[in-house]
């Protein structure tokens, strides 16, 4: 679970230097380009700390830009946060993530709701979800926009509810759902249905059967294949400064709570929710895409009440990545975060 800062523990050392979405001062050399897309986060960061990695990640990518940080809800009975207002949390967490990087533009974070939707025709209203409808139908920009979502689709499913327009002027990039039959089996003891699927089932099951929405699907077996080491985190996260080392605390946090439940302690941790920013920050320069990476296009499944996929042949066409690619994701984020652990050492 990814610690909520209060006011007893929210810590004193904030980032000297300040900087604002749309700016890179830590970059020596400037970006080569304006950003080729724009992209919303959604996550629920109240969570499994992957989601704080993917955040800063996106963060310090130029080729991106970032138009909202949607902070998603947890299930209510969930053990990383079972407060019952953990979308507000995750709103909490994100604020503390753009202080420690001395990130200004805070006005970017709205929050989602912390109930799942109750059916498939009636959206959760919120704040978020105001702000997506508004984002997706604008009409002032040409580049595309993309959904990144690493927790449960609550508010992307109700922003469909309530404007199904959103669903022509998007693609959702989302980081969960079984393995499809075929192409991967389930792990050992797997959940009966999968961890951000089950977070809001009524959700996907809009967003996969009832919805136009273009999507590109990193199901379990996949995100699985996003693990790290120890020594990894240790001195390439930790050891790049204050940012690094929160990073990495938190998932030593988890790292340690979880050890007694799962035989001893482990030398690696997955960072599920990366692969958000290599399918979009990282694509190729030429023929856009995330040309690095393997997929395969099906027709996009309905959901069943127990997560299993529903054939429904003729469907739209969606992607369901089978590979990623772990070195260009990793890399890129390591050395972006010692470039800009050494721009804010320079400044304290």
């Amino acid at each position: 679970m990814t610690q909520i800062p209060s006011g007893d523990t929210r810590p004193t050392d904030r980032a000297a230097r300040s900087w604002s979405l749309g700016t890179t001062p830590w970059q020596r050399l400037p970006p080569l380009g304006a950003p080729r897309a724009r992209i919303i986060i959604d996550n629920d960061f109240s969570g499994d700390p992957d989601d704080l990695y993917q955040l800063v990640h996106h963060l310090l990518s130029p080729s991106v830009e970032v138009r909202l940080v949607v902070a998603s809800h947890l299930r209510a009975d969930d053990g990383f946060d079972p407060s019952g207002r953990s979308a507000q949390n995750a709103a909490v967490i994100a604020k503390d993530v753009f202080a420690r990087m001395g990130l200004t533009s805070t006005e970017v974070i709205v929050v989602g709701s912390d109930e799942p939707l109750a059916d498939r025709s009636t959206p959760r209203p919120s704040p978020a979800v105001d702000a997506i409808v508004a984002e997706a139908l604008r009409d002032d920009v040409s580049t595309p926009l993309f959904y990144v979502a690493g927790g449960g689709l609550t508010d992307i499913a109700s922003a469909y509810l309530v404007e199904p327009r959103v669903a022509e002027r998007l693609t959702l990039v989302w980081i969960g759902g079984e393995e499809h039959e075929g192409l991967a089996v389930p792990p050992p003891s797997a959940m009966p249905i999968e961890y951000n699927l089950l977070i809001d089932p009524v959700a996907g099951q809009v967003v996969f059967g009832d919805s136009p929405i273009p999507l590109w699907q990193v199901p379990r077996d996949v995100y699985r294949q996003c693990l790290v080491s120890d020594a990894e985190l240790r001195v390439r996260v930790a050891e790049t400064g204050p940012l690094g080392r929160y990073l990495y605390d938190e998932v030593a946090f988890v790292m340690r709570m979880v050890a007694t439940h799962v035989g001893g302690g482990a030398e690696t941790y997955a960072l599920g929710d990366s692969p958000l920013v290599l399918l979009t920050a990282l694509q190729s320069v030429f023929e856009a895409d995330p040309s690095s990476s393997r997929y395969v296009e099906r027709p996009t499944p309905a959901l069943s009440d127990d997560g299993g996929y529903v054939d429904v042949p003729g469907a739209r066409p969606m992607r369901v990545y089978t590979w990623v690619d772990t070195r260009l994701m990793f890399e890129d984020f390591y050395v972006k975060l010692a470039e800009f652990g050494r721009w804010q050492a320079a400044g304290s």
